[in-house]
């Protein structure tokens, strides 16, 4: 009996999946189009970054092959060797967020559409307000808006704190988001008011509801903290989760893993302030996991962070500190050992607008004793979970083929 861990970094989608044009995202490609920035010279910062992009570990594990396995074109800077499997997957999931994403990659796909709120202003209907208010106690609502999340605190964050009015937003995504000073406000209360958003907008099939937490007392000084908290619509059954507690195996769930699965079958949740803590904590649990153990691991800085701000160098920065603590990651790996790294949508950085990219995403799987070789195009994401489940000697997941692997 072995282990497995599914690493998910979160936006770094690696080109346009076939069906773009429908999303209006034919040319993103945030992996290709941050390297050809980082070969220009366009992701320079003094004191953060500067030359080629530089991710040498993962690299040499297939991340080169990947992207070019994708687009057809070899990023700049990487190279068409690998010592580990690697290949690109495509979504087959009608969206370009997180729980659809993650829901296909753990082999469960959404069997429903998506609800999403239109692109006019007021946003959210007026019933939906109407109840929220009235049931959660509010003195009403302010935004109701499309909006980027960091905006629409920095314009509307005053009128917040005098009147003590949530800030309600959504965006291309099926989700509704609820902004609040977490001191002046309460983080308990935020999110009280999000569970019942949350009830609300089930009839809807919104996936998700975001609970915004901030700090500060200006435009100047306005800054979401860590508390966020997703409340989501529950999972199609058949997910890797639920295959790994039919049988009784050790399940990790770490970064925002739980809010994405609703907390069902997750196991054991981790939840830190970054990346890095989140880096650290895989690691640690990797030192302990028990065989036949699984870990499933989500990292969403660079979506959160750089990738809806549009900060190239930012985003590339944060690639090569991910990048620069994968050998920690191969050390903690034991014989018969399978890691899976991949990510759930893209969030291309040179893209317009803030909103995340219809994208393939790479897909490397490694461990002690995997041998090189090309994985293919897969044509959904769900053949992640199928191989996990497989490795594991798990019953096979909802949906899903598994990869030929040898070790």
């Amino acid at each position: 009996m072995s282990r497995a861990l599914i690493m998910v970094l979160d936006s770094f989608g690696c080109g346009n999946a076939p069906d773009a044009k429908s999303f209006g995202d034919v040319g993103a490609d945030t992996f290709g189009h941050i390297a050809q920035a980082c070969a220009a010279g366009q992701a320079d910062v003094a004191g953060l970054r500067s030359g080629p992009l530089h991710m040498p570990n993962l690299d040499a594990l297939g991340l080169g092959c990947a992207g070019k396995a994708a687009t057809g074109r070899l990023p700049p800077g990487f190279t068409d060797s690998s010592t580990g499997a690697w290949g690109s997957a495509i979504e087959q999931s009608l969206g370009k967020d997180t729980p659809s994403g993650h829901w296909e990659i753990a082999g469960s796909p959404a069997d429903f559409t998506w609800g999403y709120f239109p692109e006019t202003t007021p946003a959210i209907p007026d019933w939906l307000v109407a109840d929220l208010v009235r049931e959660a106690r509010l003195p009403g609502v302010i935004g109701n808006s499309h909006a980027s999340g960091t905006a629409i605190i920095e314009v509307l964050g005053e009128e917040h704190l005098r009147t003590g009015k949530p800030i309600i937003y959504t965006s291309a995504d099926s989700v509704l988001q609820i902004a609040a000073h977490e001191t002046s406000f309460g983080l308990e209360r935020l999110y009280d008011v999000c569970r019942i958003a949350r009830r609300l907008c089930d009839p809807l099939h919104i996936g998700r509801i975001i609970a915004r937490p901030f700090a500060g007392d200006s435009p100047a000084t306005f800054k979401r903290t860590q508390y966020r908290k997703d409340f989501s619509l529950p999972p199609p059954a058949g997910s890797i989760f639920d295959r790994a507690a039919e049988a009784g195996r050790s399940i990790v769930s770490i970064g925002k893993i739980g809010d994405i699965f609703g907390h069902r079958n997750t196991g054991a949740e981790m939840k830190g302030r970054d990346d890095m803590e989140h880096f650290s904590m895989t690691v640690e649990t990797l030192k302990s996991l028990p065989e036949g153990g699984f870990v499933f691991a989500n990292y969403v800085d660079l979506d959160t962070d750089f990738g809806h701000r549009r900060n190239v160098a930012g985003y590339a920065a944060g690639l090569e500190r991910f990048d620069a603590r994968m050998p920690e990651l191969l050390a903690a790996l034991r014989p018969g050992d399978l890691c899976a790294f991949t990510a759930d949508h893209g969030n291309d950085p040179t893209w317009p607008g803030t909103d995340h990219t219809r994208e393939q995403v790479p897909l490397l799987a490694f461990g002690p004793g995997i041998a090189p070789r090309a994985l293919g195009s897969r044509k959904t994401f769900a053949d992640i979970g199928a191989s996990v489940a497989h490795h594991l000697g798990l019953a096979p997941t909802k949906a899903g083929a598994p990869w030929q692997l040898d070790q």
